[in-house]
């Protein structure tokens, strides 16, 4: 494996290169394009500028994160053909620069759901959280300014304000879309980049839905052993892999995250590693990364992926705010630099464990 950190790009991360290269064992950053909007191309010099400054840091890209897909595409709106070649041809030109793995997401509206940003834990640390009952007391379009005040002046991933201010609009798109259509959506979506994929290796890393069932009544299909193996089927193509989110799969308390891992052996091109701390099934923060801490047992998450020969890029994720720390909620320098030196730890004990026999 390759342990990298997220980084969103000058302007709008409050975590900068130089401090992501002294984390020991870092080697790469996961990043995007953070300024452009879901359909539209990537132009090759953009992503050339992007590596360079990446490269002179001392890092290097690992992977993209994400080039976000176009509602078009995942509602079969009229407009899907020109944005998904407007994809085919932003993966052809990250393919030409060298970069060959990209996480994405197929979830309508929402990218991922917290109902608080800065849940304040018993240590003083404070952490993005859910509970199903905040959730059920909100209507749709209050969901964004119910957390716009913990961001911290940061623009959060999928939380874009001038998408929120679409939300109505966005929610009409999906009234029609149920699970089975968009499965058939994803199908379409991924057989028409299965080419550009295997010309220029690009392995395609789909991110679950976080969390694991729907919200608001919108779809999600990304949330299980048994769904993730039906999208593997529909497209047979090993460049049409999964993220692993140990976060997001383990929203669902009745996945199995190690037997998943085990049973999803050669499409995991990228891992998302963390823990959840839960108080009911529907009521969970975010915990930092050691067992002890949460609810998953880590050393079986990472030894499951050692197992079964993963050498993608893995990274911490969703981080507390610790030590004072302002940052964007979840991807502050500290918390997260903590646990990448853990999954580390866990690794090379793994590692010597297994040599040992």
């Amino acid at each position: 494996m390759e342990m990298t950190m997220r980084w969103f790009g000058t302007g709008f991360d409050t975590v900068t290169l130089r401090q992501i290269r002294q984390v020991p064992g870092v080697t790469g950053v996961i990043t995007t394009l953070y300024d452009t909007q879901p359909g539209q191309l990537w132009e090759q010099a953009r992503i050339r500028a992007l590596k360079e400054e990446v490269e002179a840091s001392g890092l290097h890209i690992a992977g993209i994160e994400s080039v976000n897909i176009h509602d078009d595409i995942k509602t079969g709106g009229g407009r899907r053909d020109e944005y998904i070649e407007n994809y085919i041809q932003t993966l052809a030109n990250l393919g030409k620069e060298d970069i060959h793995m990209v996480c994405y997401n197929f979830m309508p509206v929402f990218d991922w759901t917290r109902t608080e940003l800065a849940r304040v834990l018993p240590d003083g640390s404070t952490a993005l959280a859910y509970t199903q009952e905040a959730v059920d007391a909100l209507v749709p379009e209050d969901m964004f300014n119910s957390i716009a005040g913990d961001m911290n002046g940061t623009v959060l991933p999928g939380w874009e304000p001038e998408r929120m201010a679409k939300v109505k609009e966005l929610f009409a798109m999906y009234r029609d879309v149920d699970d089975e259509k968009l499965f058939a959506n994803l199908k379409y979506f991924l057989e028409a980049i299965m080419p550009v994929c295997s010309k220029y290796d690009i392995n395609m890393a789909i991110h679950p839905d976080d969390p694991a069932w729907s919200v608001f009544g919108l779809p999600r299909i990304i949330t299980s052993e048994e769904n993730i193996l039906r999208m593997m089927r529909m497209v047979d193509d090993p460049h049409n892999g999964v993220t692993f989110c140990s976060g997001s799969y383990g929203t669902n308390l009745k996945n199995d995250l190690p037997h998943m891992i085990r049973s999803l052996k050669g499409r995991i091109h990228f891992a998302h590693v963390r823990n959840l701390k839960f108080h009911s099934p529907t009521n969970f923060e975010e915990a930092p990364h050691p067992s002890a801490c949460g609810t998953f047992d880590m050393y079986e998450i990472v030894k499951a992926l050692y197992e079964i020969g993963f050498t993608g890029p893995i990274r911490p994720d969703h981080g507390r705010s610790i030590w004072g720390e302002v940052a964007m909620p979840g991807y502050g320098l500290y918390d997260r630099a903590l646990g990448a030196t853990y999954i580390e730890g866990l690794w090379e004990a793994i590692e010597k464990g297994a040599r040992r026999g």
